[in-house]
């Protein structure tokens, strides 16, 4: 397989790729740490992108914040 049909074959399957390799961390971390030490995690880093896409988007973090936390809270 020539370089050019590898990168092709990489594009056109980066989905694939990316949910295989997803996958084989999450159950290498089950594994290794625990699985509901894992999902920790993984609320972690899901809760850091959705905050760094904020950021990225210019988007102001408090306003999102106080939609979502009760008003009893406040």
């Amino acid at each position: 397989m020539n370089r050019e049909a590898f990168i092709k074959f990489l594009v056109e399957n980066k989905g694939k790729i990316l949910g295989v390799a997803i996958g084989l961390a999450f159950s290498i971390l089950v594994l290794l740490i625990g699985f509901f030490k894992t999902v920790f995690i993984v609320f972690c880093v899901l809760l850091g992108y959705y905050i760094g896409n904020k950021i990225d988007n210019k988007e102001n973090i408090l306003e999102t914040i106080e939609k979502i936390i009760p008003n009893e809270w406040k």
